[in-house]
């Protein structure tokens, strides 16, 4: 579990586009990010607590992919 929250904290503090705040006008890409990923935490938590760390493994990354495909055009 430590690890998982340690991924997910270098994950979002990682990602450029949460660190730079859109002007004015901009899109939802910004706040889309940030929901997606808490959503992406959540089920790959999921994943770990209902069928274990290999499922992690596979599913995790298949979820970021996921995620990142379902953002709004920026």
């Amino acid at each position: 579990m430590r690890y998982l929250l340690a991924l997910l904290l270098g994950v979002i503090t990682l990602w450029p586009t949460l660190v730079f705040a859109e002007g004015a006008g901009g899109t939802y890409r910004g706040i889309a990010s940030l929901y997606y990923t808490l959503m992406w935490g959540i089920l790959s938590y999921g994943l770990y607590d209902a069928f274990g760390k290999k499922a992690l493994y596979v599913g995790a990354p298949i979820l970021a992919v996921a995620t990142y495909i379902m953002l709004p055009p920026g």
